[in-house]
């Protein structure tokens, strides 16, 4: 840079220059670091549940009259909890961002079964960018309860993750100022989910009032956990529903102790919805009968291995070596199971979202879709096809997008929403885009520009 020399009168304007050239350069850090937006999953809410007038859910129906609300948001495929909650804030599907199951796949070796390995890196395990690590790159501060797939994550300032730890920060914050108890933290991976819940919310309020970060993503799981034990729009699974809008209150409650209210804007979201279902389908039995599974008390050893995920299944040739052989067997061994309603292979997997097995190691050979009333179970030994326990009505998601009891819901509510605002459906991979708009970051999906907010203003 070439020298700045002083005026004739003496003046020396370079400190003058200086100042300016920090305050062009700062001058949007007070904006963006004055907006807020917190986005709560409430896992498994299904969006006729929110429909039902005679579902009591104070809290949310506040927060539609005064906001806006979908018709409905479309999960992708497969319609379970990490890969939708990923294409939330990565805003693509599995083919960009790579999560397929609650974990990472991870194929152990010739002829042995797929497993899934939870606590990887979120770097290792999410393929895209999300927009948590937009607003970090723009100097916003970003805060996680019971996130998925964000384990590690360095974009994260505040972290109380799904198994806390005692040494955390936040952790141990609670502690001190009496939030949370040091018996409550040693006991809560064995607590009833409704407990950890209520500890998720303790620490999501005490986020919100101590640190008011620029972006919260909060996660409640009572709502998931009673449907699948319970089954949907059952008696237990609309308690919890209930309950999960007492929790959205608390948070509201927090927003407004902590001052911010005029500046944040709240998403209520879920991952998928819910169906009952009366029979369980076991693909691996399937395998064993077709003579492409042998096993002796623990020890499997497979050509081919069937990951149950609800209402669909994922298939893999796990012996290289027989693969075209294994692929022959494969393709008509599920034709005629009772409760399977398609066979998807490869050249139909980017209709459905689903990525081509020779661009992500991590994809199956084949999908599998249950019918309605049926889910598959990953057991090696039983029946193939059998009814659940008399008087069980369990609950499964992870059927195919295009069944409308997976449909999940979005409801958004403070500074720059339209209120009274009413949408139809919108896709899930929308809602990155969103809160980008909402926190007025930079953020461009890996599957392109994301569209405009349409009940923003």
């Amino acid at each position: 840079m070439k020298s700045i020399k002083t005026t004739a009168s003496g003046f020396d304007p370079w400190p003058l220059l200086r100042l300016s050239m920090f305050l062009v350069g700062s001058w949007a850090l007070p904006g963006q670091t004055d907006r807020h937006v917190v986005l709560i999953s409430l896992d498994g809410f299904p969006a006729r549940s929110l429909r039902d007038p005679d579902l009591p859910l104070p809290v949310l129906r506040k927060l539609i009259r005064e906001g806006a609300v979908a018709d409905a948001l479309k999960p992708i495929n497969p319609t379970v909890t990490w890969p939708n909650h990923t294409a939330m804030i990565t805003g693509a599907t599995a083919v960009r961002h790579g999560v397929l199951y609650n974990g990472l796949p991870v194929r152990p070796g010739d002829g042995k079964p797929i497993r899934v390995e939870p606590w990887v890196p979120k770097n290792d395990l999410v393929l895209a960018k999300t927009v948590y690590d937009a607003a970090h790159d723009a100097g916003l501060t970003v805060a996680q309860v019971d996130w998925v797939a964000i384990h590690q994550a360095a974009s994260v300032n505040w972290s109380f993750a799904e198994v806390p730890r005692p040494d955390g920060e936040v952790e141990r914050e609670m502690v001190a100022g009496g939030v949370l108890t040091a018996e409550e933290l040693q006991a809560f991976p064995k607590a009833p989910i409704t407990m950890k819940d209520e500890i998720w919310t303790r620490a999501a309020v005490h986020i919100i009032e101590k640190h008011k970060p620029n972006l919260l993503l909060y996660h409640l799981l009572t709502t998931d956990s009673v449907q699948h034990r319970y089954g949907a729009d059952s008696l237990a699974g609309n308690t919890a529903l209930i309950l999960a809008d007492r929790q959205v209150e608390r948070i509201l409650d927090a927003i407004e102790r902590a001052g911010i209210r005029q500046r944040t804007t709240v998403l209520v979201v879920s991952d998928h919805g819910f169906k009952t279902y009366r029979h369980v389908i076991r693909g691996n039995v399937v395998l064993r009968e077709k003579g492409l599974l042998r096993d002796e008390g623990s020890q499997v050893d497979c050509d081919a291995w069937v990951m149950a995920e609800g209402g669909t299944a994922m298939v893999y040739v796990t012996r290289e070596s027989k693969r075209e052989a294994t692929l022959k067997v494969l393709k008509e061994a599920f034709t005629n199971v009772p409760g399977i309603a398609k066979v998807i292979l490869p050249d139909e997997f980017a209709s459905y979202g689903y990525p081509a097995p020779v661009s992500q190691g991590r994809m199956s050979d084949m999908v599998l879709a249950a019918a309605s009333g049926y889910a598959f179970d990953p057991a090696t030994k039983g029946e193939v096809v059998s009814e659940v326990n008399p008087g069980a009505t369990p609950g499964n998601h992870g059927y195919l997008n295009t069944d409308p009891d997976m449909e999940a819901i979005l409801v958004a509510w403070g500074v720059g929403i339209q209120p009274g605002a009413r949408v139809g459906t919108l896709p899930n991979t929308d809602v990155a885009g969103i809160v980008a708009q909402l926190l007025k970051v930079s953020f461009e999906p890996a599957q392109g520009p994301p569209r405009a907010c349409p009940f923003c203003r």
